[in-house]
């Protein structure tokens, strides 16, 4: 466990929430390092199947702390060019780190989700929100780009032109609105409940094919030809193993599968 970032895991599921609430969850180099933690310990947890990834208190992140992040932190003797986590920095990878788990990862979002914490949301690769839920992309209030991987994330979300429109203003729209935009997946009264049924949901489902599933969403989303081939190699690595088996058995007689990892 970790001051800034816990974990609760059991059936498959990690209950994942950001922990500072006294200040709505709001990122320092603090936050930063326990969300790398998390990261680290969730690529490591055995019998992984699904991460639901909330904020204690009254939201889910209000975004940078400007006043603790001007102290250098988690970019003390780094620039942004460099790439310290892959394809990523350490801030685009706090979001970005959520699309490369090899498992879904459902966000579950209350209150306010502002800039960096608008990006963390973002990384998930299902986001059910309050229907009065806050949010923007802040950032141009800063003077700043979002550059914690949102771009990236959300141009398979919504419209170009509309996506321009929120960033250059970072104009506050509602849940509701995150809905028709398409930033969020469905609304929730109780976003983290709402979550945490889907994670089971997911969690009884073949492990194998879930994830095969998860790479071919990140990897060939804009190339036709590339995917087609894709799925074939993926089908082929999953058909006729023994979790695909169970899960065939498991449907016909009607009951809980019980798959190997």
């Amino acid at each position: 466990m970790n001051d800034r970032v816990t974990i609760t895991f059991g059936a498959g599921v990690a209950d994942v929430r950001l922990n500072r609430a006294d200040k709505l969850n709001a990122l320092d180099p603090a936050m930063f390092d326990g969300i790398e933690w998390a990261l680290a310990e969730l690529r490591e947890t055995k019998g992984l199947r699904a991460v639901v990834l909330s904020g204690e208190g009254r939201a889910f992140s209000a975004g940078l702390d400007m006043t603790s992040m001007a102290s250098g932190g988690a970019s003390a003797g780094k620039t942004l060019t460099d790439r310290t986590h892959g394809i990523a920095n350490i801030f685009q990878h706090v979001a970005w780190g959520w699309r490369e788990l090899p498992v879904p990862v459902i966000a579950a979002v209350h209150g306010i989700a502002f800039g960096g914490g608008f990006q963390i949301m973002s990384g998930a690769d299902i986001r059910i929100v309050h229907p009065q839920a806050r949010m923007s992309i802040m950032e141009t209030k800063w003077g700043l780009v979002p550059d914690m991987g949102g771009i990236a994330l959300w141009r398979t979300l919504i419209r170009d032109d509309l996506l321009r429109e929120l960033t250059y203003t970072h104009r506050e729209f509602s849940g509701e609105e995150a809905l028709r935009y398409g930033f969020a997946t469905r609304l929730a009264e109780d976003p983290h409940a709402e979550a945490m049924a889907l994670a089971r949901e997911i969690a009884g489902k073949n492990p194998d094919a879930i994830r095969g599933a998860k790479r071919l969403y990140n990897a060939y989303a804009h190339d036709a030809e590339a995917l087609l081939m894709a799925e074939s190699v993926e089908q082929a690595a999953v058909i006729r193993t023994p979790n695909q088996v169970e899960a065939v058995r498991a449907n016909i007689e009607k009951r809980a599968p019980s798959f190997s990892d």
